[in-house]
């Protein structure tokens, strides 16, 4: 798998005003390894999808799968990805959990209403379909925009909530730190992007890319349904669930809220999350449990699924 990092847009997305950084362009990544195989039938996955309306109207999306009578885990993709995100890690989850995956609004086969996007909107989402499945209390997991959606729900729903996971998050960016790092307009790039969006153009490529070969059929179809999404939800999410000017201090008030055991996971060579994003939540949160990975990227659930499926089930249990 050609791993040629577009350093240009991998930085792109740090949600709710993480800042905006570009690092200079680097030489193309060698895998040092094959892609870990899947152990699960994309296909017999995704045919599990079922769908309902909840009280708000909003369609969603969602994956029932496990132990029916289990522990009920709720797992929150990120912006552009939808519940086959969590595909490569569910055969590694224990056999003790009800798995709970979403496509959040926007996202896969959910509804895609013309409005609105704030992590506030992706949260009650997740609440009212814990509503619907009569889950009156859950472990939340999420990832990147999913691990923002998850310490919303947390914060502001604390008795649903057992324990939350948030992987490759962040507590935002302090404004000095941000001043002193170089700025660059990723929306512009994305406001440049033409619909039909091409799954395989160098951006679309770019986006996935990972420090570690991830596998090939899995990361085609994530691009392939992430430019299924329109435009007009791409801009959304950016223009209704990012702040430049106020996220860090939406971040940390709503941080001090979220008493709920928790667990932050990362990988060192996030090229997004990097060291200023990962302290600030550090130091909001600082009884949470912490695991960085060496070596992996800003998905490291893809690149070492059994690994991180083993402290998952861990702290879960605890």
């Amino acid at each position: 798998m050609k791993r040629t990092v577009w350093c240009l847009f991998l930085v792109a997305i740090q949600y709710w005003g993480l800042g905006l950084v570009v690092a200079a362009p680097s030489a193309p990544i060698t895998p040092i390894s094959a892609a870990p195989p899947l152990a699960m039938d994309l296909d017999a996955f995704d045919s599990r999808r079922q769908s309902i309306t909840l009280a708000n109207s909003q369609v969603m999306a969602y994956i029932d799968m496990g132990n029916a009578a289990g522990s009920p885990v709720i797992l929150i993709h990120g912006f552009t990805d939808n519940a086959r995100d969590w595909a490569p890690v569910v055969p590694y989850l224990g056999r003790q959990f009800r798995l709970v995956l979403v496509d959040i609004r926007g996202h896969g086969k959910s509804g895609k209403p013309e409005c609105c996007y704030t992590r506030f909107d992706f949260a009650y989402d997740i609440k009212l379909l814990m509503d619907a499945l009569k889950i009156d209390k859950a472990d939340i997991v999420g990832h990147s925009l999913g691990s923002i959606i998850a310490q919303t729900l947390g914060e502001y729903w604390p008795e649903r909530v057992h324990h939350v996971v948030l992987i490759s998050s962040s507590g935002g960016i302090p404004p000095d730190a941000a001043k002193a790092r170089p700025n660059f307009d990723y929306a512009a790039e994305i406001r440049k992007l033409k619909e039909p969006i091409d799954p395989d153009s160098p951006f679309m490529i770019s986006w996935w890319a990972s420090p570690k070969p991830v596998n090939e059929d899995f990361i085609r179809r994530q691009r392939r349904d992430a430019a299924a999404i329109p435009l007009r939800v791409w801009l959304a999410v950016l223009e209704q669930s990012t702040s430049q000017i106020n996220g860090y201090a939406d971040l940390q008030a709503g941080l001090r809220l979220l008493k709920a055991p928790t667990l932050l996971v990362w990988g060192s060579d996030d090229p997004i999350m990097e060291e200023p994003a990962r302290e600030s939540l550090r130091r909001a949160l600082p009884n949470a449990a912490v695991k960085v990975f060496e070596g992996l990227g800003h998905n490291p659930f893809w690149e070492e699924p059994r690994a991180v499926a083993l402290l998952l089930n861990r702290f879960l249990q605890e």
